[in-house]
């Protein structure tokens, strides 16, 4: 009986098991590895384009209107003639600008919030839920048309209105993290030892969930670059003469019943590509970050 029991398998041990796991980080890594190339090839072309393709992207061809793409213009010209191409490469560069800095401002204040309401009395942390659970019920659409209609906008009003209007949902998940955190026998001891909430807050809360900063923060990059994309596709977003994203995309459809798939293809893939990218880094650190737990 004993030999029997000896060449069993040990639970969780399995051949079938051990299979699973070992495809699933093969998964996890060719989506990380896919994540990064175009997470890189989106920055490179929006930040460093300008250095390989020397075309202004305001400057009018007028010989050259509404053309399909040809080696003089790679990706076509629009309806006034400009260079489709210098205009993906600065629009890129104008999405980038705001969606980054949103993000990280999302970061802070959903970090801030949270960190508050978990760490704070608890009269305190019911007043600041019942805030958030009300900011949630808003949809988050709603709220940017509403203050994009009623702001001037540039880039630094775009970058406060994203990242101002994102953060509850990360506040929920620092909050809820904290409070599992703070009666920890490392905070409780560093608390006797006569250390400040805020100390306990910055030196240990936010050192044991940096990875949960570091996953939300990859994927609101996305969120951020496809609410920003979708308020310059309504008009309030980026503003013109400068170019975005969602602009272009927007121009090309005013023209669809002419077939400017020039116009339309690239500017919807870029903004699929930054999506994509930071959902596969994303996730993948989730599942990373998952499997060490």
């Amino acid at each position: 009986m004993s030999a029997n029991l000896d060449i069993l398998p040990v639970a969780g041990r399995s051949p079938t098991g051990l299979l699973a796991r070992g495809m699933n980080a093969v998964g996890d890594n060719m989506a990380m590895s896919l994540g990064i190339l175009l997470a890189v090839f989106v920055v490179l072309f929006s930040f460093a384009g300008g250095l390989v393709y020397h075309v202004d992207p305001y400057a009018i061809h007028g010989d050259a209107i509404f053309q399909p793409p040809s080696a003089a213009h790679l990706l076509g010209t629009d309806q006034i003639g400009r260079d489709e191409m210098a205009r993906l490469i600065a629009g890129g560069k104008s999405t980038l600008i705001v969606s980054l800095p949103a993000a990280l401002l999302t970061i802070i204040v959903g970090a801030i919030y949270g960190m508050a309401a978990a760490l704070g009395p608890g009269w305190f942390d019911k007043s600041l839920m019942r805030v958030l659970d009300a900011i949630l019920a808003l949809p988050g659409i709603v709220i940017l048309i509403f203050f994009a209609a009623l702001i001037p906008l540039n880039n630094l009003s775009l970058i406060l209105l994203l990242g101002l209007t994102s953060w509850p949902g990360l506040a929920r998940i620092i909050r809820n993290e904290a409070i599992a955190q703070r009666n920890r026998d490392f905070v409780m001891a560093t608390r006797q030892m006569g250390a400040s909430t805020w100390y306990i807050a910055r030196v240990h809360l936010l050192r044991v969930m940096a990875p949960i900063l570091v996953v939300n923060g990859t994927l609101l990059v996305g969120d951020s670059i496809l609410a920003l994309s979708g308020l310059s596709f309504l008009g309030l977003g980026v503003q013109p003469p400068y170019p975005s994203w969602g602009g272009l995309l927007q121009s090309g459809l005013d023209l669809i019943e002419l077939n400017p798939y020039w116009l339309i293809i690239p500017a919807g893939f870029l903004v699929f590509a930054s999506m994509l990218s930071a959902s596969l880094i994303g996730n993948a650190l989730v599942a990373g970050w998952g499997g060490r737990r």
